[in-house]
Order: C-alpha cells, then structure tokens, then sequence
C-alpha cells in the first residue's frame, strides 16, 4: 500500500481556496468599488446641500433686511403725510377764519406729497427686492431637499454594500446599487431643478 494518496489532495485544496478566493474576491472588489462610488456620489451631494441651504440663508437675511428697510421707508412715508396733515389743519383754520392761508402752506403741503411719492417708490422698489430674495432662496430651499434625500439614499446604499462585502451576499450588493441609482436621480434632479 502506498504511503501517500494518489490524488495530491493539498495540491486540490489549493486550487479550490484560490477559486474561491478569486470569484469572492472579484464580488468584493465590485462592491467596494461601487461602494467607494456611492460614497463619493454621497460627498458631493452632501456638499451641495451645505451650500444651497447656506445660500437660502443668505438670500433670506438678505429679504429680511430689505423687509426692515422698506419698513423705514414706509414709516417715513407715514412721518411725512401727518406733517402733511397738520399743513392741512393749518390751512383749514385759516380758511375758517375767512382768511387767506400763507402760500408756504400750501407749498409746503404739495412738497411732503411729492416727497411721499418718491419714498413710496423706494419702499416698494425695496419690497420688490425682498420678493425676489425670499423666492430664490425658497427655491434653493426646495434644491436643498431634494440633495439631501439623495444623500440619505446615498448613506443606505452605502450600509448595504458593507453588508453585502461581510456576507458576500449578491442580492444586497444589488439592493445596495439600485438605492445608490435612486440617490443619484434626486440628487440629479435637485442639480436641474
């Protein structure tokens, strides 16, 4: 009887664990590969959510500046109509007592009206302003969202790939993908929006 088997069962081992090896080690290659991808995917869009939320930030401090402005303005407008007002008491007191008012009534009454027209353009040329400031950043508000929806799918696809590598498990890898596709489109959208 022969000492040592015929067939070199090391040598098959061998073969068998590097075969293995090998088609595991290309499933883990791809999943971390299209982990990494995700992550970077994930990096960006959480970068561009940071900067339009900071944006719309902006945007409606900015609105709330031009809102304390046109305020001003509008209480500048009411400062100059009761002067107005009292020119007009003024003027109707001289004219009860049968009178004639002094001219610079009069001129003085037709002077705080024009006075209010043009503080009246510039309070609403400020609301105007502020309307445009808060619906940009609304609108940035709206973009923020949809980046960071995307960057919460990215995170999960993310855990998923991790599963997937620990347990070699296809199916996951593939769940893992498919939520890193549908982060991509939000945050492509958000991108076009």
């Amino acid at each position: 009887m022969p000492e040592s088997p015929e067939v070199e069962t090391d040598r098959l081992h061998e073969t068998i664990h590097e075969q293995a090896e090998r088609h595991g080690g290309d499933l883990l290659r791809a999943i971390a590969l299209t982990t990494a991808l995700i992550a970077a995917l994930a990096a960006m869009a959480a970068l561009q959510a940071g900067t339009t939320a900071n944006e719309a930030l902006l945007l409606k401090a900015e609105a709330t500046r031009l809102q304390a402005e046109a305020s001003d303005q509008w209480a500048y407008y009411q400062a100059k109509g009761i002067k107005a007002a009292a020119q007009e008491a003024s003027r109707s007191a001289w004219l009860a007592a049968g009178k004639t008012p002094p001219p610079a009534i009069e001129e003085t009454i037709k002077r705080y009206a024009a006075e209010q027209e043009e503080i009246q353009k510039v309070a609403r040329e400020k609301e105007r302003e502020r309307d445009e400031r808060s619906a940009a950043a609304d609108l940035l508000i709206h973009r923020h969202h949809g980046y960071a929806r995307g960057v919460a799918l990215f995170q999960v696809a993310i855990a998923l790939g991790a599963v997937a590598a620990l347990a070699r498990n296809r199916p996951v890898w593939l769940a893992s993908l498919a939520l890193g596709l549908a982060g991509t489109v939000l945050a492509g959208a958000a991108l076009l929006h």
